[in-house]
């Protein structure tokens, strides 16, 4: 249904305390929402870093970007559903800004939900029936070249193709399954029956999925999801936040929330208990066991939600809340029983997010690294975690160590706090500007880092890959100008856009920040590295790249069609930073490597065979598919095998984090530290990072 491109986790943030009001009306829902729209409509054409004007064309562009969200495989609307909504494509601009009554993004949701019931009579009746995988035929699943069906028959013949590709995945799993327990009894099936449960496993994933569209999809929903189609073409990270989105905006940027301390999952669609937080509400209370079946909640004396059907991320979403205030969980017990439980909201800490360390341990020495996985920052408390103070703390255990050279991982590190970023830049060089900025009116100003000293001058290499973003590309950007380090990996994804957060409407109370018409964030400026350049579109092209097997996934910013241009300001005034190194000699030295590793080599060789193969036909002859996955199966394969080594690397944890992951309270908190540090272990970019160490510490 509502596929929005996915971006890297938290961006780049500057949050704003202005509270855009105005005039609120309690007349209607509708009325309600047309001001809502107008005033974000007014915000984006007044305060938007470079508005699109609101016009005909516009219009156009969300008409047609609204129907894509709703149906991105364009297999559920007909072709003459989008010549009915046909009337409204030249009007929505009017909806925006003139206050012309809000009629499309109704008309089209309710049509969809008509054609959902009807998809899922249609599926049930094609999956009633065997299919016959000895025919040569063939799918595409490329949505950009998908077009609406003409007719019903049209769309029966595509969701045919469909459900029997999606029931060839399933039954090739089962044989493949069977071939494996050949002594099993369990397994003494017949093809026939391995194909009749193939379609019953489909059929059970469509119905979990279009139920749950349908339990969720309401009204608030579908205008939610209208609003963004507008605010999205303006550039790919304006996005409207109703109120509990931007509670969990908040969160994510802060690593901290109110909550009752249970992490959940999805287990066959039921939303189960997976583990407790020592200490938290939910392991106090003593009534919350693993594997309890969440299915109703309840915000205090409120009539409960029954989350049946609901995705696990939903029901966070209202399980979580405000400090000290009441939520009532049902559960269903694993004897069958159904209990009440009362909790009260507390705060929870997601320190997994947050900065750790380890030592690598060598023959001739030790390294330290350095893992983060975002720039958070708790702008709510004087004493919350900032991850520049953090990894302050992790240098400081690492020198207790006498590392001989750190690595910071930024890897899959999709940014965060603005601030955070210019004072991490600081802890590694001693003054100097770290990154500029331009607003709307092409006024540029340059954020400096102004403490005269450096916290660590050692030998510095950061790891980035396609999905660190944002922040991570400041930092690597300016340690890379002031070539006081060196940048491994692969390019980054470019974003080189600031957005700030606006407050729609009233506060709804004096402690969460949240307000009552929920959150804009907008994007009011661009930044810049310190040389000139933009990271916007083009990102940071790492000094050693090393292969990589996604690196031809069309994810990056320049694969957003509304993605803001590149462009550059003069050279800010800064002053290499003198490490004596020859950075020449270190970057030949790792190329050479690199190109003479097997390894890397095979993960080249597949990354392009997956970018040459990414889009290509389906076949839906079950001979002619087995070979198709076998191919893909073994390539993927390779590659999981490739990325991790042989013989792992010495790396522990600092001394006094070492209770953290042997003897940690929370046991499953512990695990997942323990299986973190084996990954790191076997990593084997990590360990090509460790080489360029090395190769520094020698040149040096």
């Amino acid at each position: 249904m509502l596929k929005r491109t996915v971006l890297p986790a938290a961006l780049i943030v500057l949050l704003g305390i202005t509270l855009w009001a105005f005039k609120r009306n309690d007349k209607s829902p509708e009325t309600k929402e047309q001001m809502l729209l107008t005033a974000i409509g007014t915000i984006l054409e007044q305060k938007h870093y470079a508005p699109k004007p609101i016009d005909d064309n516009f219009s156009k562009q969300v008409f047609t970007k609204y129907l894509q969200a709703l149906n991105p495989d364009k297999n559920i609307f007909l072709q003459s559903d989008v010549d009915y909504l046909k009337k409204y494509e030249l009007i929505l601009d009017d909806e925006i800004n003139k206050g012309v009554p809000l009629q499309f993004y109704s008309n089209a949701a309710s049509i969809y939900l008509k054609r959902v019931d009807e998809i899922m009579a249609l599926y049930k009746e094609i999956l009633a029936r065997p299919f016959d995988f000895t025919i040569k035929e063939e799918i595409s699943l490329d949505n950009d070249k998908a077009q609406y069906a003409v007719d019903e028959a049209s769309r029966k013949e595509l969701w045919r193709k469909r459900l029997k590709y999606l029931t060839l995945e399933q039954y090739t799993d089962l044989l493949q399954q069977r071939s494996r327990n050949l002594d099993d009894t369990a397994w003494k099936k017949t093809d026939a029956q391995l194909e009749q449960m193939a379609r019953s496993k489909v059929q059970t994933v469509l119905d979990r999925s279009f139920n749950r569209q349908k339990l969720i999809f309401n009204g608030q929903e579908q205008f939610n999801a209208y609003v963004n189609v507008v605010t999205d073409l303006m550039d790919p990270h304006t996005e409207y936040f109703p109120p509990v989105e931007s509670r969990s905006f908040e969160e994510d940027l802060s690593g901290r929330f109110y909550g009752i301390g249970a992490q959940l999952k999805d287990d066959d669609g039921a939303i189960k208990i997976a583990s407790l937080i020592t200490g938290s509400p939910a392991w106090k209370s003593g009534k919350v066991q693993v594997n309890d079946e969440i299915i109703k909640v309840a915000q205090g004396n409120q009539e409960p939600v029954d989350v049946r059907g609901y995705a696990v991320t939903d029901a966070v979403k209202i399980i979580r809340g405000s400090k000290g205030s009441e939520v009532r969980l049902t559960f269903k017990k694993a004897d069958g029983t159904t209990e009440v439980v009362s909790l009260i909201r507390d705060e929870i800490v997601q320190d997994e997010q947050f900065a750790r360390s380890a030592v690598i341990n060598q023959p001739n020495g030790k390294i330290g690294y350095i893992f983060l996985p975002e720039f958070y920052a708790d702008f709510e408390r004087p004493n919350g975690n900032r991850c520049s103070q953090d990894v302050a703390n992790e240098i400081i255990k690492l020198e207790k160590e006498n590392v001989q050279g750190i690595i910071l991982d930024l890897r899959n590190n999709g940014g965060g706090s603005l601030p955070e970023v210019v004072n991490m830049v600081g802890l590694f060089i001693k003054s100097g500007p770290v990154v500029q900025v331009k607003d709307r009116n092409g006024k540029p100003a340059i954020l400096p880092d102004n403490d005269t000293s450096a916290l660590y001058t050692g030998p510095l290499a950061v790891m980035v890959n396609e999905f660190s973003a944002s922040a991570s590309e400041i930092f690597a950007a300016a340690i890379q100008d002031y070539k006081r380090g060196i940048i491994v990996g692969s390019d980054t994804y470019g974003k080189g856009t600031v957005q700030r957060t606006l407050p729609l409407g009233k506060p709804l109370d004096l402690f969460s920040g949240q307000t009552e018409y929920g959150t804009l964030k907008l994007t009011f400026e661009k930044f810049y590295r310190i040389n000139g350049g933009s990271t916007q579109l083009k990102g940071v092209s790492p000094d050693i790249a090393m292969p990589d097997p996604y690196d031809y996934l069309k994810i990056r910013e320049r694969d957003q069609p509304t993605a803001l241009a590149w462009d550059q300001l003069p050279k800010a005034d800064y002053t290499e930073f003198n490490t004596g190194i020859n950075w020449a000699a270190v970057e030949t030295e790792a190329k050479n490597r690199i190109q003479a590793n097997p390894a890397f080599n095979a993960l080249a060789k597949n990354a392009l065979w997956l970018k040459e193969n990414a889009n290509r036909n389906y076949s839906l002859n079950l001979t002619e598919y087995r070979k198709q996955q076998s191919l893909l199966r073994n390539t993927v394969k390779q590659d999981d095998s490739l990325f991790s080594l042989k013989v792992p690397m010495n790396i522990q944890p600092v001394p006094e984090d070492s209770a953290k992951y042997y003897s940690n309270a929370d046991s499953a908190k512990g695990g997942r530290y323990l299986q973190w540090l084996k990954n790191v272990q076997k990593d084997i970019y990590i360990n090509e990072t460790v080489n360029v160490i090395n190769d520094i510490n020698k040149a040096h």
